[in-house]
């Protein structure tokens, strides 16, 4: 039995969601960012991975020829619905039903920020030889630190709708990459 792209996208879509809220019901926290970049770098490109396995393998299981293109769109669709639901949900909830979470997770990005700046001039004063460059860097340590004053970080907003417009383009790029190996690897072999 051929599964439908659209279910297959609405439970592609309720498994992100699940992770999206055990993540926010069990692991907000003081490293609650750094938890979400590490699902969204490990946990569900696999689950993704799954749904368009599932969607093109239902075809080939089902002794039905597929071409390239037809391949690709199996793949593709299903991603490309539950990945759009599923933004515009965390989206909509981030800016609407849980402001308080949004702060905090801009918060811990603009921290995040500050220590990665912080452990990049510690790593960089090790390699200075010449004052010269000591005060160069010192000028250009506290040029950029002075970008995380309270004036300049007041209203930085990392989780409005243009951010997630850009978000969802670079998972754009990670489905078509994906749907074009499936789409390569399960097409048929014969002409169509």
């Amino acid at each position: 039995m051929v599964k439908n792209v659209y279910v297959i996208g609405l439970w592609l879509f309720a498994a992100t969601m699940l992770v999206f809220f055990a993540l926010y019901f069990f692991g907000m926290n003081v490293d609650y960012f750094q938890n979400t970049l590490l699902l969204n770098a490990f946990v569900l490109p696999a689950v993704y991975v799954v749904g368009g396995y599932v969607s093109v393998n239902s075809v080939r299981k089902a002794g039905i020829a597929m071409g390239f293109r037809h391949g690709f769109k199996r793949a593709f669709q299903p991603m490309f619905i539950g990945g759009l639901l599923s933004v515009f949900a965390i989206y909509f909830f981030l800016n609407v039903a849980d402001k308080d979470a949004k702060d905090l997770l801009n918060y811990q990005y603009i921290e995040r920020q500050k220590t990665e700046l912080n452990n990049e001039y510690e790593k960089a004063k090790l390699h200075v030889t010449t004052e010269e460059e000591k005060v160069k860097l010192d000028t250009d340590y506290h040029h950029r630190l002075q970008s995380f004053s309270p004036e300049m970080i007041k209203g930085k907003d990392m989780f409005t709708l243009r951010q997630f417009v850009y978000y969802f383009a670079a998972i754009l790029v990670f489905y078509v990459i994906l749907s074009i190996f499936f789409a390569s690897f399960f097409r048929s072999r014969r002409e169509l």
